[in-house]
């Protein structure tokens, strides 16, 4: 069983990601908390798998507690909930290193589809967010081409591993390489492919396959 803190300042909020997790024998909700400092101390005292993260919070919101989070080298997914659908929150948190960005008006059986596919290592989002981030790929890909863009082979594999949800850390395994080599892969990729995050790099890869197979 995989184990979830909810950080939300909305107490129904709260009650009712307990309740829908509680359909799912895979999880179970071990702490809750209505602020980012508290659900800081929380984070570090029960070392959950996953955490639900709103972004929308008074005195420490969902960004300010997730570069914490991240300095305190928490070994867990952070997944942000939350109704704010604003294209320059969505790139700050994954920028930041969120693991998923989902909306509070999602389907129930949707979130826990979410919750096991991040398990699994994947990047989750929602459909409409995943559509706002294309359309900023589609955008900036008048500007400059990037199917024109000479990745080497490594580059490639980086790619096609960065797509599947892995870390750094697992792709070096993969690859049989030390993780500072696949940061620079990361950072050169993301150069010559004129992206901004791995998580870009990810969905635009996506889309990629999907359009050679069409």
């Amino acid at each position: 069983m995989y184990s979830i803190l909810v950080i939300d300042d909305h107490p129904l909020i709260r009650r009712g990601i307990k309740d829908l997790v509680a359909m799912d024998d895979s999880f179970e909700v071990i702490g809750e908390a209505d602020n980012g400092a508290s659900g800081l101390e929380l984070a570090r005292e029960l070392q959950p798998d996953i955490i639900l993260l709103d972004f929308n919070m008074d005195k420490m919101n969902g960004l300010e507690t997730l570069e914490a989070m991240k300095k305190a080298e928490l070994d867990c997914r952070i997944i942000i909930l939350t109704v704010s659908d604003n294209e320059k929150n969505i790139v700050s948190t994954l920028r930041a290193g969120a693991d998923g960005y989902i909306l509070k008006d999602m389907e129930p059986e949707d979130m826990l589809k979410s919750l096991h596919q991040v398990i699994d290592g994947h990047i989750v989002l929602s459909k409409k967010v995943s559509e706002l981030i294309v359309r900023g790929l589609h955008e900036e890909s008048r500007k400059e081409s990037r199917n024109n863009a000479e990745l080497t082979h490594r580059e490639k594999e980086t790619l096609q591993l960065i797509s599947k949800g892995m870390s750094n850390k697992e792709i070096a395994r993969k690859l049989g390489i030390v993780e500072t080599t696949v940061k620079v892969h990361v950072k050169n990729l993301l150069k010559k492919l004129n992206l901004r995050s791995r998580v870009e790099a990810a969905v635009w890869a996506v889309e990629q396959s999907k359009n050679k197979t069409n």
